[in-house]
C-alpha cells in the first residue's frame, strides 16, 4: 500500500485499543466543541496532553458519529507569496460551500508558501472536481493536491 493510499483509508478501531494520546485528543476536541473550555491550552492541560500531541492527532482521529455525518478532505497548496493569494483561495472555497475546518500555513521561503486546508465538503454547491479546477486556475496558486479524503 502506498503512503498516499494510507492517508485515504479509514479504520474503525475500538476505543480501548487507541493509544492514550489519541483518546485524550478526542477528549480535548469534545471539551472544545461543547464549550467546557475556552482554549486548546486549557483543554490539553486539563487532560494532561501536550499541545504538540493534540495538533498531531486532531485531524486524524474522530468519533464514529463525526465521520458518519461529514465529508472531510485535506488539500495541500503551494502558493506564490503575493498579497491576497490566501484570501482569494479561502473565498473560492467559501463561495463553493466548503466549510474550512483547519488552516496550516508555512512562512514564505524564497517567495513560496505551503498551505494545508481541511474542509468539510458535505455542502459543496459545485462538484469537487470543479472546485479543484477553480483553485488551480487562480494565478498565484501553483499547486493543488488532495492529501486525504473521507468521502
Amino acid at each position: 500500500m502506498t503512503v498516499e493510499n494510507e492517508h485515504k483509508t479509514f479504520y474503525l478501531v475500538r476505543g480501548d485499543f487507541l493509544p492514550e494520546a489519541m483518546r485524550k485528543t478526542l477528549d480535548v476536541k469534545e471539551q472544545l466543541e461543547r464549550g467546557k473550555v475556552k482554549s486548546v491550552y486549557e483543554a490539553v492541560k486539563k487532560v494532561d496532553l501536550s499541545r504538540s500531541a493534540f495538533y498531531k492527532y486532531r485531524d486524524a482521529v474522530f468519533p464514529l458519529q463525526t465521520i458518519q455525518h461529514t465529508q472531510i478532505i485535506t488539500l495541500f497548496f503551494h502558493l506564490a507569496d503575493q498579497s491576497g493569494t490566501l484570501s482569494r483561495l479561502l473565498d473560492i472555497v467559501a463561495k463553493a460551500g466548503g466549510n474550512i475546518l483547519t488552516i496550516h500555513q508555512t512562512i514564505p521561503i524564497h517567495g513560496k508558501a505551503n498551505v494545508t486546508l481541511s474542509l468539510d465538503v458535505e455542502h459543496l454547491t459545485i462538484d469537487l472536481d470543479q472546485l479543484i479546477f477553480r483553485l488551480k486556475s487562480e494565478e498565484h496558486i501553483e499547486r493543488v493536491d488532495i492529501l486525504s479524503s473521507g468521502m
